[in-house]
This record gives C-alpha cells, structure tokens and sequence, in this order.
C-alpha cells in the first residue's frame, strides 16, 4: 500500500521528477569529464579516454538490445490473439 502511494506522490509531481532526473544525469555526465574523479590515464584503447565514452556505449547497447528484441517478437515470436482459431 505504501508503494501505491509513493508512485501516486510521484505522478502528482512529474515535472519536478523528469528535472531531478535531468539534474542527476547531468552530474553523472560532469563527473565523467572530470579527470580527478574518473581515472582516464591507465585507459586500454584511446577510445576510452574520451569523456563519456562508456556512457554512450552502454546507450547504444540497449537500444540495439531493444531493437534487436522488437525484431525478433515480429518476425516470428509474436502471434495473433486468434492462433488457435485457425
């Protein structure tokens, strides 16, 4: 019942949510660039020394997961709600 009304509370200040969670995803985007915060000196490849790098990477993968998943749902997996009618 508590999550109820913790999920209604949010609903009722949704644009106050989406700021926090903007405000948020700009701190995690400042503290990658900065040096002293994030260790880009001992990086693998050069690649990883650009700020964000990760960041983006792990963007791009979900909406490849995501878009490879909604391809596969409609080019077989899914199925009619009248299958069985046939």
């Amino acid at each position: 019942m508590l999550l109820i009304q913790f999920i209604e509370f949010l609903q009722q200040r949704i644009k106050f949510v989406v700021w926090v969670s903007y405000a948020v995803l700009g701190l995690l985007v400042l503290m990658d660039a900065l040096p002293f915060i994030v260790d880009k000196q001992h990086a693998h490849t050069r690649i990883e020394s650009i700020p964000g790098f990760w960041s983006i990477f792990g963007l791009l993968a979900c909406f490849l997961i995501i878009f490879l998943s909604k391809w596969c749902g409609h080019a077989g997996i899914m199925q009619r709600e009248d299958y069985y009618n046939d």
